[in-house]
Protein backbone atom coordinates (compact mmCIF):
# COMPACT_ATOMS: atom_id res chain seq x y z
CA UNK A 1 0.00 0.00 0.00
CA UNK A 2 1.19 3.48 -0.80
CA UNK A 3 1.70 6.23 1.76
CA UNK A 4 -1.47 8.07 0.71
CA UNK A 5 -3.61 5.01 1.32
CA UNK A 6 -2.03 4.54 4.73
CA UNK A 7 -2.76 8.18 5.56
CA UNK A 8 -6.41 7.75 4.65
CA UNK A 9 -6.73 4.61 6.75
CA UNK A 10 -5.02 6.27 9.72
CA UNK A 11 -7.33 9.28 9.40
CA UNK A 12 -10.41 7.04 9.27
CA UNK A 13 -9.20 5.23 12.41
CA UNK A 14 -8.63 8.46 14.34
CA UNK A 15 -11.91 10.03 13.19
CA UNK A 16 -13.75 6.86 14.18
CA UNK A 17 -12.19 7.00 17.65
CA UNK A 18 -13.19 10.64 18.03
CA UNK A 19 -16.69 10.57 16.54
CA UNK A 20 -17.81 6.94 16.20
CA UNK A 21 -18.90 7.72 12.63
CA UNK A 22 -16.81 8.72 9.65
CA UNK A 23 -18.02 10.32 6.45
CA UNK A 24 -16.09 11.38 3.37
CA UNK A 25 -16.65 15.03 4.27
CA UNK A 26 -15.01 14.42 7.67
CA UNK A 27 -11.97 12.94 5.95
CA UNK A 28 -11.77 15.84 3.49
CA UNK A 29 -11.93 18.37 6.30
CA UNK A 30 -9.34 16.61 8.46
CA UNK A 31 -6.87 16.01 5.65
CA UNK A 32 -7.46 19.28 3.82
CA UNK A 33 -8.29 17.50 0.54
CA UNK A 34 -11.09 18.17 -1.91
CA UNK A 35 -14.20 16.04 -1.69
CA UNK A 36 -13.46 14.73 -5.19
CA UNK A 37 -10.00 13.53 -4.12
CA UNK A 38 -11.43 11.83 -1.05
CA UNK A 39 -14.18 10.24 -3.14
CA UNK A 40 -11.58 8.70 -5.48
CA UNK A 41 -9.51 7.43 -2.55
CA UNK A 42 -12.58 5.99 -0.81
CA UNK A 43 -13.45 4.13 -4.00
CA UNK A 44 -9.95 2.65 -4.25
CA UNK A 45 -9.84 1.70 -0.57
CA UNK A 46 -13.28 0.12 -0.83
CA UNK A 47 -12.44 -1.90 -3.93
CA UNK A 48 -9.20 -3.00 -2.24
CA UNK A 49 -11.14 -4.36 0.72
CA UNK A 50 -9.74 -1.88 3.25
CA UNK A 51 -13.00 -0.07 4.03
CA UNK A 52 -16.73 -0.48 3.60
CA UNK A 53 -19.14 2.33 2.84
CA UNK A 54 -22.65 1.88 4.16
CA UNK A 55 -25.83 3.04 2.48
CA UNK A 56 -25.86 5.98 4.86
CA UNK A 57 -22.42 7.07 3.61
CA UNK A 58 -20.66 6.05 6.80
CA UNK A 59 -17.20 4.62 6.31
CA UNK A 60 -15.79 1.78 8.39
CA UNK A 61 -12.47 -0.02 8.33
CA UNK A 62 -12.42 -3.69 7.47
CA UNK A 63 -10.22 -6.01 9.50
CA UNK A 64 -7.57 -5.68 6.80
CA UNK A 65 -7.81 -1.87 6.80
CA UNK A 66 -7.85 -1.63 10.59
CA UNK A 67 -4.65 -3.67 10.87
CA UNK A 68 -2.80 -1.25 8.61
CA UNK A 69 -4.32 1.84 10.24
CA UNK A 70 -3.43 0.69 13.74
CA UNK A 71 0.12 -0.15 12.68
CA UNK A 72 0.65 3.30 11.15
CA UNK A 73 -1.03 5.11 14.04
CA UNK A 74 1.12 3.27 16.60
CA UNK A 75 4.22 4.26 14.65
CA UNK A 76 3.02 7.86 14.57
CA UNK A 77 2.43 8.03 18.31
CA UNK A 78 5.70 6.35 19.29
CA UNK A 79 7.86 8.26 16.83
CA UNK A 80 6.30 11.54 17.97
CA UNK A 81 7.08 10.61 21.58
CA UNK A 82 10.70 9.72 20.80
CA UNK A 83 11.27 12.91 18.84
CA UNK A 84 9.77 15.14 21.55
CA UNK A 85 11.85 13.36 24.20
CA UNK A 86 14.90 14.21 22.12
CA UNK A 87 13.95 17.89 22.32
CA UNK A 88 12.18 18.33 18.99
CA UNK A 89 9.23 20.74 19.15
CA UNK A 90 5.79 19.11 19.25
CA UNK A 91 4.80 20.52 15.86
CA UNK A 92 8.01 19.39 14.17
CA UNK A 93 7.86 15.97 15.89
CA UNK A 94 4.31 15.36 14.67
CA UNK A 95 5.19 16.41 11.10
CA UNK A 96 8.38 14.34 10.97
CA UNK A 97 6.74 11.29 12.58
CA UNK A 98 4.04 11.50 9.92
CA UNK A 99 6.68 11.17 7.20
CA UNK A 100 8.87 8.58 8.94
CA UNK A 101 5.99 6.26 9.89
CA UNK A 102 5.52 5.24 6.26
CA UNK A 103 9.12 4.38 5.39
CA UNK A 104 10.69 2.98 8.54
CA UNK A 105 11.32 -0.76 8.47
CA UNK A 106 9.54 -3.09 10.87
CA UNK A 107 12.93 -4.02 12.35
CA UNK A 108 13.99 -0.42 13.02
CA UNK A 109 10.60 0.50 14.45
CA UNK A 110 10.60 -2.53 16.76
CA UNK A 111 14.03 -1.51 18.06
CA UNK A 112 12.87 2.08 18.69
CA UNK A 113 9.72 0.85 20.41
CA UNK A 114 11.68 -1.57 22.61
CA UNK A 115 14.17 1.15 23.51
CA UNK A 116 11.36 3.53 24.44
CA UNK A 117 9.63 0.88 26.56
CA UNK A 118 12.89 -0.01 28.29
CA UNK A 119 14.59 3.36 28.72
CA UNK A 120 12.25 6.11 27.61
CA UNK A 121 9.62 6.11 30.30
Amino acid sequence: MKESGEMYLETILVLGQENNIVRATDIATRMGYSKASVSRAVGKLSSGGYIVVGGNGYIALTEKGRAIAEKIYERHRILTTVLTQLGVSEECAVDDACRIEHVISDEAFAAIKEHLLTFGK
